[in-house]
């Protein structure tokens, strides 16, 4: 207990120089010359009450999941009963029951069209939609509390997943993306003071799908039911009518990239199929030779060129919408990202200024400062020596903690800085139990080196059990909590772990060095 080797000695050493170099790269530029791979050059990120930046506050649109959901139902219920043979009419939608019904014409083919409805279910365990048959043969869809609740959590989870690659995208360091309630996402972007293209991005649905141009129908009349007429994109007032059929989805889509053709040095669009897409592709191109082949985004046309031949490589280029370069590396940057599920509103808006992050740092400098000169003083006037061994400790503690949370790259935001000040805290706790429990042996009449060695050993079992307590509540608040909350679980728990290494070692080794040097024959406690 009282024995450092040599190697134990170099370790904990070793240990607090290797927190001191972690810590560096917070204070100094990063060198011209590549740092060492095995020592990255890394820094706590300040979050956005610290460094400033833009909040967003985004609500999914879940009415337009259960509408885009039955339009879905009722374009397979249509594919299904014609394949069957079942003749049908008055396929419609209820909005307000979420509900899908039509009348099967022929009462015999009644059963063969229950029997087609269930057929769409996915789970049958688990149904999305409940059959019902009513009278006059009419057969209806009702979708679940239960089925609407399940896709609608799947999702504001893939929302959530594609707004963070589509942020990830522009490079914004450090964004903070979560879900707040049912149909909620919080992004956080530190550093970024004007949030209007971010919101501008995260705004668009980017909704791609290819779809046949139909010739016969006539753009400014009332489109067929098999049609929509829908808007050519920078030219509202040119319309034209698509079938409602997709033929290719942009969810096949795998890369997009903008360049600007050689020929006319018009910017464009490259994008390139998987292989269920380059099939498609291929196979529409091929039974659609002359005809006008119509690229929409988000309800507007792109462009509806006429294919002349067969596309069978499974790549195309999107041209003629573009006026500028971030026009076109935008749309690329959306379908490398993928479609948002469902639009995104902005229901809450609020930019943090660089000046009040400075501020805040500035206080919580101010506060941690103090704090710190505090505990020295009383350290250092309650217990003498032994008390300025603790203060060592405490230094190497926060150094040693910084060093972690740079590695880390954690984000460190106001309740981060005030969760390093109460570290510090618990810190003394330590020493001061070690301290206390060193004064009583030597008041109860032991030699110098006893009471050390029963001080240590005494005091261990009540350091390590308030401290791993404050760890597991500290890990389930990190777990279940969000934000902030997070933000300071991970400091209080990385500040808990270089506690208990430099209250258990590196205030023990002063200890003992110094007694070895000075053999006293009274402890300064």
């Amino acid at each position: 207990m009282m024995y450092f080797s040599r190697l134990k000695t170099a370790l904990v050493i070793g240990a607090c120089l290797l927190g001191v170099l972690l810590c560096v790269p917070n204070f100094v530029k990063a060198p011209t010359w590549a740092p060492a791979s095995w020592l990255p050059w890394r820094q706590i990120r300040l979050g956005l009450d610290l460094r400033g930046g833009s909040y967003l506050l985004m609500q999914v649109d879940m009415g337009s999941v259960t509408k885009e959901r039955l339009q879905a139902i009722g374009d397979e219920t249509r594919t299904e009963l014609r394949k069957a043979g079942i003749a049908f009419s008055g396929l419609g939608i209820d909005r307000v029951h979420n509900q899908l019904h039509f009348h099967v014409r022929d009462a015999d083919q009644l059963a063969a069209a229950q029997k087609v409805a269930m057929g769409l279910l996915v789970n049958k365990l688990n149904p999305e939609f409940s059959v019902d048959t009513g009278d006059n043969n009419e057969i209806s869809l009702t979708l679940t509390d239960a089925g609407i609740k399940q896709r609608q959590a799947a999702i504001i989870e893939q929302s959530q997943d594609i707004v963070r690659r589509r942020i990830d995208a522009t490079g914004v360091v450090d964004p903070q993306i979560a879900r707040q309630g049912d149909d909620r996402i919080v992004v956080q972007l530190p550093g970024v003071d004007d949030p209007n293209a971010i919101k501008e991005l995260l705004g668009r649905t980017a909704k791609m799908t290819f779809r046949m141009v139909d010739n016969d129908a006539d753009p400014n009349a009332a489109p067929p039911p098999d049609a929509d007429i829908l808007p050519m994109q920078g030219n509202p007032a040119q319309k034209l009518a698509v079938y409602k059929h997709i033929d290719v989805d942009g969810g096949n889509l795998t890369d997009a990239e903008a360049s600007q053709d050689p020929q006319t040095g018009e910017w464009v669009v490259n994008f390139t199929f998987d292989s269920t897409g380059s099939r498609k592709f291929a196979d529409v191109s091929s039974a659609n030779v002359g005809k006008r082949f119509a690229v929409v985004l988000d309800n507007q046309i792109i462009e509806a060129p006429v294919i002349r031949e067969a596309i069978t490589g499974g790549r195309g280029q999107i041209s003629g919408g573009f006026a500028t370069a971030k026009s076109a590396t935008d749309l690329a940057l959306l379908l490398r990202a993928g479609a948002l599920p469902a639009p995104l509103t902005v229901v809450e808006e609020r930019t943090v200024g660089p000046e009040l992050g400075a501020d805040s740092i500035r206080s919580g400098a101010l506060a941690l400062g103090v704090g710190f000169l505090l505990v020295i003083f009383f350290m250092a006037a309650f217990y003498g020596l032994f008390g300025w061994y603790a203060n060592i400790a405490l230094v190497a503690n926060l150094l040693m903690m910084m060093g972690i949370l740079s590695l880390l790259q954690a984000t460190l935001t106001l309740p981060g800085m005030a969760g390093i000040l109460l570290t510090l805290g618990m810190a003394v706790d330590a020493n001061i139990l070690i301290n206390e429990r060193i004064r009583e042996e030597v008041m109860a009449g032991r030699k110098p080196i006893q009471a050390m060695q029963a001080g240590f050993e005494r005091a261990y079992s009540t350091i390590i059990d308030s401290n791993v307590t404050a760890l597991l509540a500290h890990v389930m608040l990190f777990v279940f909590g969000t934000g902030p909350v997070r933000g300071f679980a991970v400091t209080i728990t990385v500040g808990i772990v270089t506690t208990l290494f430099t209250a258990i070692l590196v205030a023990r080794l002063l200890m003992v060095r110094w007694y070895a040097a000075k053999r006293p024959s009274v402890l300064p406690v």
